[in-house]
C-alpha cells in the first residue's frame, strides 16, 4: 500500500455519494455487490464500485465489473482502487473482472493496475429498448473502451 494510505469498505450509499460530489461524467450505479474506499486516516479519497456485468454476454457468474471509480485526484488513487477489487474479487473467486473508460481517457490507471484492452467499442445513441426502458447514465454518445483483468489465486 502507499504509505499511510488503506483501502476499506465502505456502503453502497456511501460510494454513491463520493461519486455524485466528485465524477466529472457519470451518474452513481443504482445497485452492487461490494464497494471499496481508499482512505488517508479518516478521509475518503476515493471509491470503487464492483457489480454484475451490465452486458449479459460477460455476465456469466464468474466476471465481475468494476462499474464505476472516482477519485478526489490523489496520485495512483484509482490504481489502488483497481488493485483492490481484483484481489477482492480474486477472493471471492472470480476469474476476470471487466471494466470501460471513454474513448478518450489514456487508461493509465488501468495499465498500472495490470489491465489490458479487450475491445474498443463504438458509440451507442443510449441504453434504452421498447423491451427495457432505461435512462441515461452519462455514457451516451461516447464510443468506450473496455478493460479486462484476470484473476489468479
Amino acid at each position: 500500500m502507499n504509505g499511510s494510505k488503506k483501502i476499506r469498505p465502505v456502503s453502497l450509499k456511501t460510494a454513491q455519494e463520493f461519486v455524485r460530489q466528485h465524477h466529472r461524467h457519470n451518474k452513481p450505479p443504482v445497485g452492487h455487490k461490494f464497494s471499496v474506499g481508499l482512505f488517508e486516516n479518516e478521509n475518503l479519497l476515493g471509491v470503487a464500485i464492483a457489480g454484475r456485468p451490465v452486458a449479459r454476454m460477460l455476465d456469466d457468474g464468474l466476471t465481475l465489473e468494476v462499474t464505476r471509480t472516482c477519485t478526489d485526484g490523489t496520485r495512483n488513487a484509482n490504481s489502488m482502487l483497481y488493485g483492490a477489487v481484483v484481489r477482492a474479487a480474486t477472493a471471492l473467486g472470480y476469474t476476470k473482472c471487466v471494466t470501460y473508460t471513454q474513448h478518450d481517457e489514456s487508461g493509465a490507471s488501468l495499465r498500472g493496475a495490470g489491465w489490458e484492452i479487450a475491445a474498443q467499442l463504438p458509440a451507442r445513441a443510449g441504453w434504452d429498448a421498447p423491451s427495457r426502458n432505461r435512462k441515461d447514465i452519462g455514457s451516451a454518445d461516447t464510443a468506450r473502451t473496455r478493460w479486462e483483468r484476470k484473476c489468479s489465486p
